[in-house]
């Protein structure tokens, strides 16, 4: 009987860093109410999305939720700051690993989107609800329009133009939105990207 009971003892001691990295990553996900429950495998991070980060059966490195910073980083102990914006959950989870084999024998990382909330284009203008769209994973012109309840009477609709930023500059996209809504030049109908700024005159 004893040595049944200094079994329970000794395999409790065991499971509790597991149940304890568990159940705090079970909370963490309850809390955070995530409008991103199922990750896209080749989603790019963007400043101000949220993850749950930790590493696996570490009772010191509990899963914590980070904000993704302006300048597209985080910040976690032992791996220290990390640049994830562009780059996919895989790329950040296989960096963590290589950082962390330095101070943990074969560390299994865990990255986990659960919110998506710097992943925004805007739409400005002449349009009956303007202002930002959360896209989850990603909308075309179309679909923003329609999110923000469309043009008002005074749009010049095939006046529309997208911004779209980059580290090369700005670029003009055209829109005209009477050939695309015929369906005589749907490549027009881009898929938007975090940042952009469509704009109905």
């Amino acid at each position: 009987m004893k040595q049944s009971n200094s079994w329970s003892a000794s395999a409790g001691r065991r499971l509790a860093p597991v149940l304890s990295w568990v159940g705090t990553l079970a909370i963490l996900s309850t809390l955070s109410a995530p409008s991103f429950s199922q990750a896209i495998p080749d989603y790019h991070l963007h400043p101000g999305d949220k993850v749950v980060v930790g590493v696996y059966d570490d009772p010191k490195l509990l899963p914590q939720e980070i904000t993704v910073t302006p300048d597209g980083k985080i910040s976690y102990p032992l791996v220290g700051e990390l640049l994830v914006g562009g780059k996919t959950v895989e790329q950040v989870r296989l960096e963590m690993e290589t950082r962390l084999r330095k101070y943990v024998s074969d560390p299994i990382a865990t990255v986990m989107v659960t919110d998506v909330k710097g992943n925004v284009v805007y739409v400005i203008g002449q349009v009956n609800k303007p202002g930002a769209i959360i896209m989850n994973p990603t909308i075309n012109v179309l679909q923003a329009l329609s999110m923000v309840g469309g043009a008002n009477p005074y749009a010049k609709l095939d006046g529309i133009i997208v911004i779209r930023s980059s580290s090369a500059g700005q670029r003009v996209l055209s829109f005209k939105y009477g050939a695309v809504s015929s369906g005589k030049d749907l490549a027009q109908n881009v898929q938007l990207e975090s940042g952009d700024v469509v704009v109905v005159p």
